[in-house]
């Protein structure tokens, strides 16, 4: 087995990341379908421009082969396909909406290539060529949910983006939302990019000055939640008195709308900007280091970052760059990421992740109100009643008998 200087030979550079500690690799005499000049290619598929350019330019930190799908699923297949039959690359790192991954998982199933995807998601896959390194509903919804109905707020008025994580979302929230003794009384879509707001907003401003709602559960997208925040605020509308608990808003989105619209909203997410630890001290400052001192750090730049390392563990301890060789040494791999330690879950290859929920503050940062001791394992299906001791998507494959309709 040869040590090959990673950073140096893969061709891999760290843009965001800025790490001076990323680690070296061992690998066994690459097959050269994958490497050339002991160089390891992997493709990079982020929206570079697009309406989900605002999170997804930043998650653009592994270089060597760089792809544009400018926000567009049909480019996002166009690209992938590029990637991996043109390029051949052996392991691809991209895309943010589950759109653009639907998009492309078919491209990666038929080549049966690897691809890992950063990005928190509504569930409800269970693909043996993806790594899912972001949160699963349970991992954002079983915790925050009852935390709602504990402050008091019972009647839901739903609202997203228009197509399938918004959907799914919803979905998971209904679910809980009558688990826990409460209403949902809307459930309204926009079109992904969506900029006009005042139609919705004021619909929801009725509702709530009828009694009819108590408060807004956000499952909008991209640079929608900038316009939908400004909107909702300029009608007069407060969060102390008709608050917004969101699935999806992160640093880079209330840097965009500006904290004054964001302050006093609720978002949860397994990672925060001000999460107290030294890893995520230190990341923090090798991203601000690299990118500039009013870069945020958000979750999904976090997973795409720690999913670079667990991608290293797992070529590291495969001896090989062939994506079947390297997923097999992917199940059960751990890294003491910046939100704390996760692991690679063998059985469904999504990741144990630590739920949290965070208060906006006017200075742009959350505070953390909530959070488990530990990470919680990864369920893409408990919409439909999957549980730990009863798992839908295995090694084997979906158990599609298991399914509630």
């Amino acid at each position: 087995m040869k040590r090959r200087d990673f950073l140096k030979k893969s061709g891999i550079a760290l843009g965001a990341a800025g790490l001076t500690t990323f680690p070296h690799v061992w690998v066994k005499d690459y097959q050269y379908a994958w490497a050339d000049d002991d160089e390891i290619e992997v493709g990079v598929l982020y929206s570079l421009t697009g309406t989900t350019a605002i999170v997804e330019k930043q998650l653009s930190k592994v270089v060597p082969i760089i792809e544009d799908p400018a926000s567009d699923p049909r480019t996002f297949n166009e690209k992938a396909n590029k990637l991996v039959v043109r390029d051949r690359v052996p392991s691809v790192f991209g895309s943010y909406t589950s759109a653009s991954r639907k998009a492309v998982l078919p491209v990666f199933e038929k080549r049966k290539n690897l691809y890992w995807y950063p990005t928190f998601y509504e569930g409800f896959e269970c693909s043996k060529n993806v790594i899912y390194t972001g949160a699963v509903p349970n991992q954002q919804q079983e915790n925050f949910v009852p935390w709602i109905t504990n402050q008091g707020y019972n009647k839901f008025f739903i609202v997203g983006s228009n197509y399938i994580y918004p959907r799914e979302m919803a979905k998971v929230c209904k679910i809980l939302v009558e688990r826990e003794g409460g209403s949902w009384v809307a459930d309204e879509y926009l079109e992904l990019g969506h900029s006009e707001w005042g139609s919705m907003v004021n619909k929801m401003k009725t509702m709530w000055e009828s009694g009819e709602c108590d408060c807004v559960y956000s499952n909008v997208v991209g640079d929608s939640i900038v316009a939908f925040r400004r909107e909702f605020i300029n009608q007069g509308l407060s969060y102390d008195k008709f608050p917004i608990f969101a699935t999806v808003c992160s640093e880079i989105e209330v840097q965009a709308m500006g904290p004054d619209y964001a302050a006093g909203s609720v978002t949860s997410f397994p990672y925060f900007q001000s999460v107290s630890n030294p890893a995520n001290e230190q990341f923090v400052e090798d991203v601000k280091g690299t990118m500039g001192a009013d870069t945020v750090t958000y979750h999904a730049m976090e997973c795409a970052y720690f999913q670079v390392f667990l991608w290293a563990q797992s070529v590291e301890k495969a001896g090989e760059v062939d994506p079947l060789s390297v997923r097999e040494a992917a199940k059960g791999q751990e890294v003491d990421a910046p939100e704390g330690r996760v692991r690679i879950e063998p059985e469904n290859l999504h990741c144990w992740l630590t739920p949290r929920i965070g208060v906006w503050r006017s200075d742009g940062q959350a505070e953390i109100v909530d959070e488990y001791k530990e990470p919680l394992i990864p369920l893409p299906y408990s919409a439909y009643g999957e549980a730990p001791d009863n798992l839908f998507c295995t090694q084997a494959g979906l158990d599609s008998s298991k399914l509630k309709t």
